[in-house]
């Protein structure tokens, strides 16, 4: 019998039940899965497979495709009937409700029942997940002992072999999940009502169309929200400025005059109003004059993995690939350009990328960089793992300037930035010859997921094209930041 609630469409409706509805009669309407959306649904199937390997020797039920599961709740029933210490994606149906478990694992007359996950910690999500599991599994006649979350220990490092019993951590959440059991019913009650009926249930957009996960029909529900809208006035709360929307704020420019704001959002409402572009020459200058050349224009990329490939590797620890350096040794002088991408055949990137950084970086000249908490952080973890370099890359460290400062600070500010300090924005505001629209890798989460997959060996696309897209990529970063202190030098002349 074909289910009507399974475990996935149980969370997309507590979260929203328009988007349920949407799912189950209006399909065509869903936006496309994104690459970083693939990426971190395979990298949680890989996670799932191998803490399988915590209670080896199971009977795996995983279904031949994803929409029939009758061959696993049968594979199921008979592992049970036959004994089966180990059941993985153990499927069960009650009253119209499916849902698989990732490992149950028989205790005696009762059962344990773990469901993995790739991220670091136990989410409310993860419980309510876990809530619905426990609720129909009971309802099945299983007699449950407890239930926990697997989850990735983010502090295990790697040496030798991967320890599976310290990558991951389990986390019994029984005592939740039981005082769950009471709203778990009640929730299935309102969204069978919600399926049955012949309307899309009316919702309003807001903070959940992506919390706790960023919702597929999104594009469809958010089709009347301008690009540029309220939700996009700097460091203001998502609940805020749902609120502004629905009384009928759209536009920055809605907003009441009496309004209370920051002072960076006063700026950017008041740009956004007249036009105005604010140039603190003063402050310009004061962050110019501690610039020592030769100049340094350095931007890193780094990728992570849930599973440590390499020695002293942590669990989703950023480890950087590549970078891209213009050095400029005078203020008229070229830019003489340094790049470095490291190989990708599953070889450790970090010694390379250390040794060439150190080489291109000197000993002199301020270095700037944009949004020097990542990189700092990057070479301060580097240190920790090599630190027969701690001197040469503190040093590094020690001369790092962030060219991001004078837009965060609104020194310099101009509408077109949109209430944004990020280089994607400054960059087209003060060089609107100068973009990133021309690359095929655009923007630094695919630049992480493609060489991420490079390093793990699954990667299917050109691999020789897709490195010179990385390069060109990552040497647009550190040309922007020439063309804006460029800009910056203009303005203060």
């Amino acid at each position: 019998m074909s289910h009507i609630l399974s475990k996935s469409t149980y969370l997309l409706g507590v979260q929203c039940k328009k988007a349920l509805y949407l799912n189950k009669y209006h399909k065509d309407l869903k936006d496309e899965y994104t690459e970083d959306q693939k990426a971190i649904f395979a990298q949680g199937n890989k996670v799932g497979k191998l803490a399988q390997n915590l209670f080896p020797g199971g009977i795996d039920a995983t279904p031949d495709t994803f929409y029939d599961y009758s061959k696993s709740l049968e594979q199921t029933k008979n592992a049970i009937g036959d004994g089966a210490p180990v059941i993985y994606e153990a499927a069960f149906q009650y009253n119209g409700v499916l849902c698989a478990v990732d490992i149950l694992v028989r205790d005696g007359d009762r059962w344990n029942a773990y469901e993995v996950k790739s991220s670091t910690s136990v989410k409310e999500t993860n419980i309510i997940d876990a809530s619905l599991q426990y609720h129909v599994m009971k309802n099945c006649g299983i007699d449950i002992n407890d239930i926990s979350i697997v989850v990735i220990d983010n502090s295990y490092q790697r040496q030798g072999d991967i320890e599976l019993e310290k990558l991951f951590k389990i986390q019994s959440v029984l005592s939740e999940v039981l005082q769950l059991q009471s709203s778990v019913k009640n929730n299935l009650l309102e969204l069978k009502n919600v399926l049955s009926k012949r309307e899309i249930p009316n919702e309003l957009i807001g903070s959940k169309c992506s919390s706790p996960y960023d919702c597929s029909f999104k594009s469809n529900c958010w089709k009347d929200v301008p690009e540029y809208s309220i939700f996009n006035l700097a460091k203001i709360k998502k609940k805020q400025a749902e609120k502004l929307y629905h009384s009928g704020v759209t536009l920055i420019t809605d907003l009441p005059y009496d309004y209370k704001l920051t002072s960076s959002q006063a700026y950017q409402v008041q740009a956004d109003r007249d036009g105005s572009v604010i140039i603190n020459k003063n402050n310009l200058r004061s962050f110019t004059d501690q610039l020592e050349y030769p100049l340094h224009f350095l931007d890193f990329e780094t990728t992570n993995m849930a599973v440590p490939e390499f020695e002293l590797q942590r669990s989703y620890q950023q480890i950087p690939f590549q970078y891209s350096v213009h050095i400029k040794n005078r203020k008229t002088s070229d830019a003489i350009h340094h790049e470095f991408l490291a190989e990708s055949k599953c070889k450790d990137p970090r010694l390379d990328f250390i040794k060439s950084l150190i080489r291109d970086c000197g000993k002199s000249g301020s270095i700037l960089v944009y949004n020097i908490g990542f990189e700092r952080s990057i070479l301060n973890q580097l240190i920790k793992s090599f630190p027969e370099y701690e001197s040469q890359l503190q040093l590094i460290i020690d001369r790092m300037v962030d060219l991001m400062i004078p837009f965060k600070n609104k020194h310099y500010y101009t509408p077109e930035m949109q209430g944004s300090y990020s280089i994607k924005k400054v960059l087209p505001a003060l060089c609107p010859d100068l973009s990133y629209q021309d690359l095929e890798i655009k923007e630094g989460g695919t630049a992480s997921r493609i060489f991420g997959n490079m390093l793990k060996g699954d990667f299917n696309g050109d691999e020789i094209n897709t490195r010179k897209q990385l390069l060109k990529y990552c040497q647009r970063d550190t040309w922007a930041m020439v063309k804006i202190l460029d800009e910056i030098y203009f303005q203060i002349a």
